[in-house]
């Protein structure tokens, strides 16, 4: 509830609900005032003459915001001509005086914080072309510590958590983690940079014998020799002492026959 001025009344009988929720309003309000870091001239209006100057002050945000209005003054009243002299001649009109220094802007050159409860300030000088603000303005008192409030109601059951996604960064770059509520389970998303690659490790153990594939058998048997098992065996004894023509006419055919078995 608002701040109420007016709580407690009069001789009233003391409840502490009113005194409480008056010094929560007052908390509230202290709480919501603002610390001034900059003041700002809006505008500048003429008035006519005779009316009462004004100013006007906002506050947005951190800001103050100033309006004035300055009325200009009356018009003088023509001078009375001097009398003629005698024989004389009416004199010349003076030379027009020079125009006065531009005005440019309002320039505030300080905002001062005060004690609580000193006089805000103002001081304004014009160096020929612009005039500078310097703004004193106090701060509000300490506020005490209101009451704790109630306790909310409470949050929505929570079931379990769900990790929806793990991804692979660059090495290097930050690792991230994304969290979300469907209302009933809690969700991650990791980004999880890899390692940067290592220098070459040592030489392991020698491994088992690998599988020969058929191609390398067969690399390796052509250039064998083939298989002699076809060619049969001299298991006659020759009986010519010395071999006569015909026993070195078969032992040529058996060579012959061995060699031819043996190529591929």
């Amino acid at each position: 509830m608002p701040f109420d001025p007016s709580l407690p009344a009069t001789n009233s009988p003391l409840q502490s609900q009113v005194v409480r929720d008056q010094l929560q309003a007052l908390f509230n309000l202290i709480n919501n005032i603002v610390t001034v870091t900059a003041a700002q001239v809006d505008g500048v209006t003429t008035l006519l003459p005779g009316e009462a100057a004004s100013a006007g002050l906002t506050v947005t945000g951190d800001t103050l915001h100033f309006t004035f209005g300055i009325p200009r003054g009356d018009e003088g009243v023509q001078g009375q001509n001097g009398a003629d002299g005698a024989n004389g001649t009416n004199g010349a009109d003076g030379a027009v005086g020079p125009p006065g220094p531009p005005f440019a802007q309002a320039v505030v050159d300080a905002v001062n914080t005060l004690n609580p409860g000193d006089p805000a300030t103002v001081s304004v000088t014009f160096d020929g072309v612009n005039v500078h603000f310097s703004y004193g303005i106090p701060r509000g008192n300490n506020g005490v510590d209101g009451t704790d409030g109630a306790i909310g109601p409470q949050g929505p059951p929570f079931a379990q958590a769900v990790i929806d996604s793990v991804n692979t960064l660059p090495p290097g770059t930050p690792a991230t983690v994304g969290v979300s509520f469907d209302g009933s389970n809690v969700h991650f998303v990791f980004s999880i940079p890899e390692g940067a690659s290592g220098g070459e490790g040592p030489q392991g153990d020698q491994g088992p014998p690998g599988e020969v594939t058929n191609a390398a058998l067969a690399g390796a048997i052509s250039s064998t020799s083939s298989n002699s098992n076809a060619v049969p065996t001299l298991d006659t004894p020759f009986v010519n002492d010395p071999p006569t023509l015909a026993d070195m006419e078969v032992m040529r055919v058996k060579m012959n026959e061995l060699i031819t078995a043996l190529r591929r």
